[in-house]
């Protein structure tokens, strides 16, 4: 088989191989780090505040930090501090003029940038650490599980263990992308979802098998159909791009200037369908704990509105609340295309190059055009990914899904392992290419070395 045989080509690239192992042993220390339980807590106490995590916001939490929150584990704050910490930096760029120098500057202003996320990081741990070990007696740890107390002593220790876990869990990231294959935060993120992934399938697939009425195996092959569609389909949305056709002056040989495409170059804009990625659905999700936190602030908790802000925008499968979500999506998705995708930077560059988009002057009508095109493909992008990060909530009301097994039919969790899965791929495709295998991703026969 193909497969098998780029498998083995894999495995005859020294450096790649390397890669890989550096990667697959970094990735295994993270997995260990998430099943250390935080020192003061018993671990055989921990049954309350799994089931807690089973669903719903907690489990989509629990799913990003790879089951880490639910065991009260030193890296129970996952990689997201910093997630959160790089998105900050990225929204500040636009504003703060320093940053946007340090973006101009190439790699030194890049590593400027990265030591300040960094530092931002730690900070918004501070914050993060004495919430989440404030919040764990009501998440369904009893006293007696504290083994310390819940005194000065525990707090001090496990907030220094919980930001040192955070702090370890990007250095192995930044380690992964360095000296492994594949971005190493994004690889953290996904292994984390994939871990929790076989106990919601088999806890989903337990309950359908259990007596008569609940659908039995046809149901858990259809539900199985239904979710490999839905991959195709986020697949189909990652790799979407609308592609501008570009010609370039070329000099002849009487020192002139020709209009024809470059030999050997790309000889189109490749306009990605969503450029956004899952950023859009990791917004809205931050701004979706807003309704129910006025609901029940002090001002309206005693309301009717109040009441209905609580009950409607708590529940994560209702209607309401996936309502405002998917309408959230598609505002980010435009806001986010709109400050990420410079195209007036890619016109400048184009013109520079002695490049041009057929019928169109190079410069400002150049970047007009580009700029109304992303407008036009982002509104069925932006349709597209809402309809995908809503779709855990029609297969729960639908299908009576368990909410563990569903917010893998959809959300930020499926995009986010279908978009770092393909850019493994790619990576790892490049260093086959480059030494005259053929591909994962194409097929082809083997290409010969060159003298």
């Amino acid at each position: 088989m193909k497969f098998i045989e780029s498998i083995k080509n894999v495995w005859k690239i020294e450096e790649l191989r390397n890669r890989i192992i550096v990667t697959l042993s970094l990735l295994l220390v993270y997995r260990f780090g998430a099943q250390v339980v935080l020192p003061g807590i018993d671990a055989a106490q921990l049954g309350g505040l799994a089931e807690k995590t089973d669903g719903g916001l907690l489990g989509l939490l629990n799913a990003f930090t790879g089951g880490a929150f639910a065991n009260a584990s030193v890296f129970a704050l996952g990689i997201m501090p910093y997630i959160s910490a790089s998105i900050v930096v990225q929204l500040m760029g636009i504003a703060i003029p320093y940053l946007q120098k340090l973006q101009k500057e190439g790699a030194s202003g890049q590593k400027k940038i990265n030591q300040i996320t960094r530092w931002l990081t730690i900070a918004i741990c501070l914050l993060q650490a004495p919430g989440y070990l404030a919040s764990l007696p009501a998440l369904g740890i009893p006293p007696s599980a504290f083994l310390l107390g819940t005194g000065f002593l525990f707090y001090f220790s496990s907030v220094t263990i919980l930001v040192t876990g955070c702090i370890f869990a990007m250095w192995l990231g930044e380690k992964i992308t360095d000296k492994g294959i594949g971005n190493g935060i994004s690889l953290l993120i996904m292994v984390g979802i994939i871990a929790t992934l076989p106990q919601a399938f088999l806890q989903n697939a337990a309950t359908r098998l259990e007596g008569g009425g609940n659908g039995g195996l046809m149901m858990v092959l259809i539900e199985f159909v239904i979710w490999f569609v839905i991959i195709l389909a986020s697949i189909m949305l990652v790799m979407g791009v609308r592609k501008i056709a570009v010609q370039y002056a070329r000099r002849t040989a009487t020192g002139g200037y020709e209009k024809s495409a470059m030999v050997g170059s790309r000889q189109y804009i490749p306009l990605k369908l969503n450029a956004s990625g899952v950023m859009p659905i990791i917004f809205a999700q931050a701004i979706m704990f807003v309704p129910s936190l006025i609901g029940g602030s002090s001002f309206l908790k005693e309301t009717a509105a109040g009441a209905w802000m609580q009950t409607n925008y708590s529940d994560m499968f209702g209607f309401w609340y996936n309502l405002t979500f998917a309408l959230l999506i598609i505002v980010f998705t435009y806001f986010y295309t709109a400050i990420t995708v410079p195209t007036n930077k890619m016109a400048d560059d184009l013109k520079r190059s002695g490049g041009f988009i057929p019928g169109i002057r190079p410069g400002s009508e150049t970047s007009e055009y580009l700029d109304k095109i992303m407008s036009q493909i982002t509104l069925p992008g932006s349709i597209f990914l809402a309809v995908v990060a809503i779709f855990p909530a029609f297969i729960v009301k639908l299908m009576g899904v368990q909410q563990g097994w569903a917010l893998f039919f959809g959300g930020t969790s499926l995009l986010i392992m279908v978009g770092v899965a393909i850019d493994t791929m790619q990576q790892i495709n490049s260093y086959l290419l480059n030494r005259h295998y053929d591909g994962l991703m194409k097929t082809g026969k083997n290409r010969k070395a060159v003298a």
